[in-house]
């Protein structure tokens, strides 16, 4: 469905988090390499709750999360540190990570503060073994373009990641620690953003200019868009965790869809004049019941919502209803979710225990009852989060952060995080940056023009190259003398091609490749052996190029031993050439390829081949 985003007063802004690709971590020495959870060395528990802000305030948001009764497991590696643990005070922050920061300002047009704090912001849902996440002020009032206007930039931070979630569990989460303290820049632009289009551009535009730097990561999970979304009688919803930038304006759409659809329940709501009762506990109505999902339960508990029959059941967002958000409070406090009269009977629940329950919650024709099954202390604490969100329906829309589906669609996560998070950090001094001696980066559109013009690549290709995450290797191959074209086809097609084969390309070095191509250049390696190479390479990462051209069996062989493999690929084609002469020369040279296996450059058969049908016909 559509909507006229003016009329409705459409508000939205960005967040964009974007790892860094540094040799080292922003408070310590340990590299920025991730890890398989398989290859932790040991691990160690914790449990974290929140603490009042030096104005004796507590987070909303902190509070919320305190109140599921959660263990955090972290999962140690040889590459992490008792940093990384909170058992060893931080490092100075990297120099590495803020002269990259400084470089993104450049490109965003930011102006950059006169002196940067690191400060704490309070984290408790395990994410950081200390319980808060180490932020710093770089940058403020920039500004991008896009075809609806202009975007201011209010901020940009220089952050730590947070610990990569592994595991969730009933009592708890497993995090690996080899994501936290990965350097990652935080930019926040002004909410001058006006449509979908314009938010999916302006994150677009973001994204080009951080990878112009040629010093982020690549790959899913490096970067991630926040999204702030509101509407003029709505409120201010944070999405947070959009992974793919084709997301971003379906996210946008489906929220403005979705507070328009709550703004509508709560007129109707507000006109029948519908309130909340205070849940019961309603057991007893199930005592003998066939569902499996109540009958495995200690205690039933419901709520009688009054005049919201009807309503719990209508979709607010594509597959998703205002029975969806009731039931992801419950999910928040550790229940499976809620079933309610909108939908019963169902799933093993009769048309007589729905009779029963409404007279057990003296619920009337125009009310709806939701209700919980699970542990006492559960369903409880579950049925009275619902019976909170319901009074909020009646009220509009609440302000809360969400968190991003991959069908465009939102759930909830948590309240809407307050100022009383933010304290200094105590064991990092101040830094003061200096931008004059950053050079601003080539933006990755006049690189595509640069590698057309001046190297001769297709449009294509410039492209791929100049996007892709090979990009600075391009780069380096190009200063040491590679054709660019054999480069370029290598590092996008050769290794996509590799990849496609289950050939573990990740595997392979900066340095690896660059051998490669170097030998390739050298004459040493025809063009057709660079995939085996790389091959044997990516499976035997310790041996040199010229090892992995010996294990391929890929030795080169000379001129007078190419031209000996094309007379014998002739003579058992004897017959084809002398009947088609020139024209028997494609499934020749195909044939002479075959025989020759890589050992040789595809040009030089091709210069024999010609010169050999030659003398025949």
């Amino acid at each position: 469905m559509s909507h006229d985003y003016e009329a409705l007063g459409l508000v939205a802004g960005l967040e964009i988090h974007q790892q860094l690709d540094t040799e080292t971590k922003l408070f310590c020495n340990c590299p920025t390499r991730r890890r398989e959870p398989d290859e932790s060395v040991r691990s160690f528990t914790r449990f974290l709750h929140p603490t009042k802000s030096e104005l004796g305030e507590l987070d909303e948001a902190a509070l919320e999360e305190s109140r599921v009764d959660r263990e955090f497991e972290y999962l140690a590696f040889d590459t992490t540190c008792l940093v990384e643990e909170d058992d060893e005070p931080p490092a100075r922050l990297d120099e590495e990570a803020l002269e990259t920061t400084l470089e993104i300002a450049a490109l965003l047009d930011c102006t950059v503060v006169d002196q940067a704090h690191v400060m704490r912001k309070i984290v408790v849902d395990g994410s950081n073994t200390s319980g808060f996440q180490r932020s710093t002020l770089i940058a403020t009032d920039g500004e991008i373009e896009t075809e609806d206007g202009s975007v201011g930039i209010a901020d940009m931070l220089l952050e730590e990641e947070s610990a990569a979630r592994i595991e969730e569990r009933d009592a708890g989460v497993t995090y690996g620690l080899d994501r936290l303290g990965i350097p990652l820049v935080e930019i926040g632009t002004e909410p001058d953003i006006r449509s979908p289009k314009q938010a999916r551009e302006a994150a677009e535009r973001i994204g080009m200019l951080l990878r112009s730097t040629g010093k982020v990561k690549r790959g899913l999970g490096t970067i991630r868009q926040d999204v702030n979304v509101s509407i003029e009688k709505g409120a201010r919803v944070e999405m947070k965790g959009v992974q793919s930038l084709d997301d971003i304006d379906d996210l946008v759409a489906n929220e403005v869809g979705r507070q328009v659809a709550l703004l509508e329940i709560a007129d109707e709501l507000q006109a029948s004049g519908a309130s909340v009762a205070e849940p019961r506990d309603v057991t007893d109505v199930f005592e003998e019941t066939e569902s499996g999902v109540i009958a495995g339960a200690d205690s039933v508990f419901a709520v009688r919502l009054e005049g919201f029959d009807g309503l719990v059941g209508r979709e607010i967002q594509p597959d998703r209803r205002l029975g969806t958000e009731l039931s992801d409070h419950a999910k928040r406090h550790g229940a499976g979710g809620i079933f309610h009269t909108d939908e019963l009977p169902a799933y093993g629940v009769t048309e007589a225990e729905v009779k029963a329950l409404r007279a057990a919650v003296d619920a009337g024709a125009a009310d709806a009852v939701a209700l919980v099954a699970a542990e006492a202390e559960i369903a409880e604490g579950a049925i009275n989060a619902v019976a909170e969100r319901a009074k909020t329906a009646i009220k509009g829309v609440p302000e809360e952060t969400r968190g991003a589906n991959e069908d465009g669609t939102s759930q909830y996560l948590r309240p809407l995080p307050g100022a009383a998070r933010m304290y200094p950090e105590t064991d990092v001094p101040p830094v003061t940056p200096d931008p004059s001696e950053v050079e601003t980066p080539e933006l990755l559109t006049e690189r595509v023009e640069r590698y057309e013009a001046e190297l001769g690549l297709d449009s294509g290709l410039a492209r791929q190259v100049a996007y892709g995450r090979h990009m600075p290797t391009f780069e380096t191959a190009i200063e040491r003398g590679v054709d660019p074209t054999t480069a370029a086809s290598t590092l996008e097609s050769t290794l996509t091609e590799l990849r496609r084969d289950d050939v573990s390309v990740e595997t392979l070095s900066e340095e690896a490749l660059l051998a490669v191509l170097e030998l390739v250049e050298a004459g040493e390696l025809a063009k057709e052996g660079i995939g085996p190479v790389l091959s044997e390479l990516a499976e035997s990462p310790t041996l040199s190029a010229e090892e992995a051209i010996e294990a391929a069996g890929l030795s080169g062989v000379d001129r007078a031993a190419v031209r000996e493999t094309v007379i014998e690929v002739i003579e058992r084609n004897e017959p084809q050439v002398e009947s088609e002469g020139m024209g028997a020369f494609s499934a020749l040279m195909g044939e002479c390829m075959g025989a020759l296996r890589g050992k040789a450059d595809g040009e030089v058969v091709s210069e024999l081949l010609r010169e050999e049908i030659g003398k025949r016909t």
